[in-house]
Formats: C-alpha cells, sequence, structure tokens
C-alpha cells in the first residue's frame, strides 16, 4: 500500500461526504460533486476521516483513489482557483454571456465558450481568473486559454500562468 494511501482524508465541518455502492458523493459551500469508485479500492467513513482499504494485496490505484477524494473535498469546501496573465501591446481578454473574448495579436478575437461549472473573471484586461470545483476541469480550461497564444521565450509575450517564470533565450548577435 502506498504512503499516501495510508494517510487518512480528513472532512471539514461543511462537508457532506455519501457513500452509495461505488459513487461517492461529496456536498459543500461551494457546490455538488461525484465520483466512481475503482473495483480494487473501498473506501470507509469513520467521524471526520475518510479512510482507503485496498481489497487486492498489489492495488497501485490506491494513492490515485486517496488523491482524487482529498481534492473533491478540498473543492466542495473552498474551490480551486488559476490564475492567467496576458503580456504583450494589445493584448487583452473580456467575458460576455459565458464566453472568454480574446485578443492575442492575431487578425482575429479568440472566442472561447466554457462550461456552466466553471467561472472566469477578468479583474483587469490583461488577468483572468478560472475558479471551480472540480480540480481537473480548472487547470484543463487554463491549459485550454494557455495554449491559443503560449508565451515565447524572446519577448515573453502570451498567455502565461500567474506563477510561472519564462525561461528567456537571448537574441542573435550580429
Amino acid at each position: 500500500m502506498s504512503r499516501i494511501a495510508k494517510q487518512p482524508v480528513e472532512i471539514p465541518d461543511n462537508v457532506e461526504i455519501n457513500i452509495k455502492d461505488k459513487t461517492i458523493f461529496f456536498k459543500g459551500p461551494e457546490g455538488e460533486i461525484s465520483m466512481g469508485m475503482h473495483s480494487d479500492v473501498g473506501v470507509k467513513k469513520e467521524d471526520k476521516f475518510i479512510n482507503i482499504e485496498i481489497t487486492e494485496n498489489n492495488s497501485a490505484i490506491a494513492g490515485t483513489i486517496r488523491a482524487l477524494i482529498n481534492n473533491n473535498v478540498v473543492g466542495v469546501s473552498k474551490g480551486f482557483e488559476k490564475k492567467l496573465n496576458l503580456v504583450g501591446v494589445g493584448y487583452k481578454a473580456e467575458v460576455k454571456n459565458k464566453e472568454l473574448h480574446l485578443s492575442l495579436g492575431f487578425s482575429h478575437p479568440v472566442v472561447y465558450k466554457y462550461s456552466e461549472d466553471v467561472k472566469i473573471k477578468t479583474p483587469s484586461p490583461t488577468e483572468i481568473n478560472i475558479n471551480g470545483i472540480d480540480k481537473q476541469k480548472v487547470g484543463q480550461v487554463a491549459a485550454e486559454i494557455r495554449a491559443f497564444r503560449p508565451p515565447e521565450p524572446y519577448k515573453g509575450k502570451g498567455v502565461k500562468y500567474s506563477d510561472e517564470n519564462i525561461i528567456r533565450k537571448e537574441a542573435k548577435k550580429k
């Protein structure tokens, strides 16, 4: 059994968890989410903790299941956030009726439609905040927006994560 799977997941007071068959339902102040279970892994709820039990001796999925359960508990209690910055002259973003409109130096504006379970805000024209309860979806949306214009290594122009460090290259010498 992995070291991560041995650690119990602590359940905050504001989170409610129900286990039915092979599905776990999470409910908290941020919203509701559910996840399916693997057949080799069992889940046991005790007071304020969830413990992972392996039915097979050599299940490598136990640590992954424990991490997914922990991510869902954190998601419904606090939520997840990714921040993106636009670097470049004339680069800007704005949200209009469930669409993110981006001006990234192309001949056309880029329009990104996103789902209801992810919230996107633009506090300034060069900042994008992505919030949600599902860590995977928040990261996926951030990666898709970044993929429109990844930062380039010479001037650093493009869409970058706010905590990302771009390694700069030196320009050609004459």
